[in-house]
């Protein structure tokens, strides 16, 4: 039975104190020193990784870690940057009705687990102030334990941590249910929403509303992007008609709304930061941003030899993301890197001599026979960086000094991979 079917089998037994007692042995069982996989009483897969994790942080079960909530200025701050402040309706319409009836709360954080919106049952939020579970707070597991915001967080899909599933005992009397939100402009982790309440007020079906109202919101900032590159594409038009040469028109994150002179690509790596200027691009060589009204004119010029990147910085320090910093002559910019290649950029770094498509297919998935998969992740990947990789055998490019940055636990990195190669680096 997979994970996702059995978060909803929590709830198969008729009693709900029999379930909460037989979740409470299991939790006893694991503090005492049993491996959490290691009984036929076993906790669920995502829960004994996050109780692993969690021990290996030096969470207390005993005793809830002090709170320091955000600022109201920053609070206010984070609440105006947040792009889930633009879904904040569908999540209310989606979510809120059934919290109010169910006596539970609706939150909303973002990517570092922060919360920035609490809503819902007025006697449920008094209940969760007594946790500290309030607007500003750090719901990570780092924090709190196992729960469902920082689990989610951290395994990147939706998770439901029930009674003594959470690691800390003062929260066995609550469930939870929360769902990731990602910019579908990139992947890139934006939040959760939440909805949690007394653990005998939810319903087996709670998750997978959560999971819908959250693939809404994702579809709403998909939508809004797609408006906003039709209002470029039309702004854009007129001046790339007009150039002699090569040039694209992208937004913000790069994705490209209108070329002249070239092969239209579907995205284009930008720094996190651009400025209007020369800027060396992997792909495109040296090039000159111009602003244009919602995004950036690209003039693409000739590819010098002696500009090209000459180190590379894969920075896995992060719980919260991944990035990859190219630097050279012509000066440096960082991207951030989906999760899965994040893993295949881990294992080009830590085998420099490189791999074939079927040693990383082992090292991905543990099955040497994926190597479509993989050489078509390594394609997408090449697309941004190929003057930074190199293949037969894929590989850092020669003559590019790597450096790999590595959570200061082993533990902690890439927590929400499942690759063996990753796996067997936890484990150091």
């Amino acid at each position: 039975m997979s994970d996702r079917a059995i978060d909803s089998a929590v709830w198969s037994a008729q009693d709900n104190r029999t379930t909460a007692h037989r979740l409470a042995t299991v939790h006893e069982a694991v503090l005492a020193g049993e491996e959490p996989d290691a009984s036929p009483g076993a906790p669920r897969a995502v829960i004994g990784e996050s109780w692993r994790r969690v021990l290996v942080s030096g969470v207390d079960p005993d005793r809830d870690r002090p709170q320091c909530p955000l600022s109201v200025a920053e609070l206010e701050r984070r609440r105006q940057m947040s792009q889930l402040a633009t879904v904040l309706p569908v999540l209310h319409e989606g979510l809120l009705p059934a919290a109010d009836a169910a006596q539970q709360i609706m939150v909303v954080t973002d990517a570092e687990g922060r919360v920035l919106w609490r809503e819902g049952s007025a006697p449920v939020r008094r209940m969760a102030d007594r946790l500290g579970f309030d607007k500003g707070a750090d719901w990570t597991e780092d924090v709190v334990g196992t729960n469902a915001i920082g689990t989610a967080l951290v395994a990147r899909r939706p998770v439901l941590v029930h009674s003594a599933e959470h690691f800390v005992r003062s929260h066995h009397q609550w469930t939870c249910a929360a769902a990731p939100l990602h910019d579908p402009r990139d992947g890139r982790l934006l939040g959760t929403v939440d909805i949690s309440g007394p653990a005998p007020s939810f319903h087996p079906t709670t998750l997978s509303l959560v999971s819908a109202v959250a693939r809404l919101a994702e579809g709403q900032l998909r939508t809004r992007h797609h408006l906003s590159l039709e209002r470029l594409r039309s702004s854009a038009a007129p001046m790339l008609a007009r150039i002699g040469g090569r040039a694209l028109a992208v937004d913000p994150s790069g994705w490209v709304v209108g070329v002249t002179g070239l092969t239209p690509p579907d995205r284009v790596a930008l720094p996190k930061t651009p400025e209007a200027g020369p800027l060396w691009l992997p792909r495109y060589g040296m090039c000159i941003l111009e602003p244009l009204p919602g995004g950036w004119l690209i003039r693409v010029g000739r590819q010098e030899r002696d500009i090209g990147p000459s180190r590379v910085v894969l920075d896995l320090s992060g719980r919260n993301g991944s990035t990859v910093t190219v630097s050279g002559p012509a000066g440096s910019w960082s991207h951030e890197l989906t999760p899965r290649h994040a893993e295949l950029l881990f294992v080009l770094a830590a085998h420099p001599q490189g791999r074939s498509a079927a040693e990383l297919a082992r090292d991905l998935f543990g099955d040497d026979s994926r190597t479509v998969t993989v050489r078509a992740e390594l394609s997408r990947l090449r697309r941004h960086f190929a003057s930074v990789l190199a293949h037969r055998p894929y590989r850092f490019a020669d003559g590019v000094e790597v450096e790999l940055l590595l959570p200061p636990r082993p533990a902690h990195l890439l927590p929400q991979s499942l690759a063996p190669a990753v796996a067997a680096a936890r484990r150091g």
